[in-house]
């Protein structure tokens, strides 16, 4: 059992007790962090997330037939279907994202088999770590090594066929981003994709680094009409701009020295949010230049400068995030801290020397439940490999 921790034999325990006999094997579907690009993704621009060490775990065991007999640790919640009779459920709703994954694979054409599975996964849920894609990336590689069909797919074609069944099936208008990150994500790296083009690129991650996560355990309730809100807003400012830019197609191809030119064409409020976008895009470049130098202050300086961008032109803060943030940078060791994610709760991401990692979780500690009344979750990581399936 190489590379797998403690929590697969409690899976494992739980498969025998449900299903009886061993599982074969356990499909590994990583969440992810975003170090920064925030909201660029849906602009046609840059992001640069990391795969966690956290993730979704399937264990599973072929079935000879089409039915497919699921158990969700997390939910306690059992759940059957047929291959060939999918069907949305309004009550078990993590079922959906599984469903949507064997309807996108078979869409494709793909010969799937029926299999016996329990789920398990330790990304929290609902905190902008994309634990709904590391379902989705567990579940396709489960069902594809299921059917001995593993590497049909490149990783790239995994990845959309996990978008697909998100937007089409479960209905989620969500990027390509975090699918991405969980199939491709690598040990001690970065990935940079380009969101026009899907090209992607591992950008190593300095040995002198860690991640922080502070989870607000804030609601998010903001932030699905919000988001829509962005993305109008943002389609609006191209529209306006396309009069004296005809070439541009999306945020991602003006710049600052364009925008700031031609501001007078777009509303206060549209300015703003075209703003953050382009910028943002402009920081994730210099983030990967400042990655290479091994300068971390600058990657610091420019997380920070991205997380007053959310906060002041694209409007997706929230007090508990400020709060978090502003207690991860309190802390000695601390390069800089965003959110991370869609924003109005969810998480914040901080950039610490190696030996911080305490000394940043003790700020938040200490500073956010005074001023909230809410008790955070800290977690901290390294840049972690992408999803696998492996023998048990």
């Amino acid at each position: 059992m190489s590379n797998v921790d403690n929590r697969t034999p409690a899976l494992v325990e739980e498969f025998v007790r449900r299903f009886g006999g061993q599982p074969t094997q356990v499909a590994i579907g990583p969440g992810r962090v975003n170090l920064i690009g925030e909201h660029t993704d849906y602009n046609e621009g840059y992001v640069l997330p990391v795969a966690l060490k956290r993730d979704v775990r399937l264990v599973m065991r072929p079935r000879q037939d089409r039915h497919v007999r699921l158990y969700s640790l997390d939910y306690d919640e059992a759940f059957e279907f047929n291959l060939d009779k999918l069907a949305y459920n309004d009550n078990i709703l993590w079922s959906n994202y599984v469903q949507g994954i064997v309807w996108s694979l078979q869409e494709q054409g793909i010969q799937l088999t029926g299999l016996d599975g329990v789920i398990g996964g330790n990304v929290p849920r609902a905190s902008g770590l994309s634990s709904s894609a590391a379902l989705e990336v567990a579940s396709a590689e489960g069902f594809l090594a299921a059917s001995g069909q593993l590497n049909v797919l490149s990783g790239p074609q995994l990845a959309k066929a996990a978008q697909r069944a998100e937007n089409q099936f479960v209905g989620v208008n969500c990027g390509i981003m975090d699918q991405f990150i969980s199939v491709l994500g690598a040990e001690n790296h970065a990935l940079l994709i380009d969101c026009r083009s899907l090209e992607y690129k591992l950008v190593p991650f300095p040995e002198n680094a860690a991640l922080v996560i502070g989870n607000t355990k804030a609601s998010r309730s903001l932030a699905s009409s919000a988001y829509n809100q962005r993305r109008q807003e943002c389609e609006t400012g191209v529209a306006l701009l396309q009069k004296v830019l005809p070439d541009i197609r999306a945020l991602r191809d003006v710049s600052s020295q364009q925008l700031e030119a031609h501001k007078a064409l777009l509303p206060e409020v549209v300015y703003r949010r075209c703003r953050h976008v382009v910028t943002e895009d402009e920081r994730v470049l210099q983030t990967i230049t400042a990655l290479a130098a091994g300068d971390l202050a600058e990657v610091g300086r420019l997380m920070n400068a991205s997380h007053e961008s959310l906060r002041y032109d694209y409007e997706v803060s929230s007090d508990a995030l400020d709060i978090m943030v502003d207690a991860m940078r309190s802390a000695k060791g601390c390069y800089g801290a965003r959110l991370t994610g869609a924003g109005f709760g969810g998480c914040a991401v901080a950039l610490v020397e190696p030996g911080a990692e305490q000394a940043a979780a003790d700020a938040i500690f200490e500073k956010y439940p005074k001023a909230t009344n809410i008790w955070p979750e800290v977690y901290t990581t390294r840049a972690s490999m992408g999803a696998r399936v492996e023998a048990l």
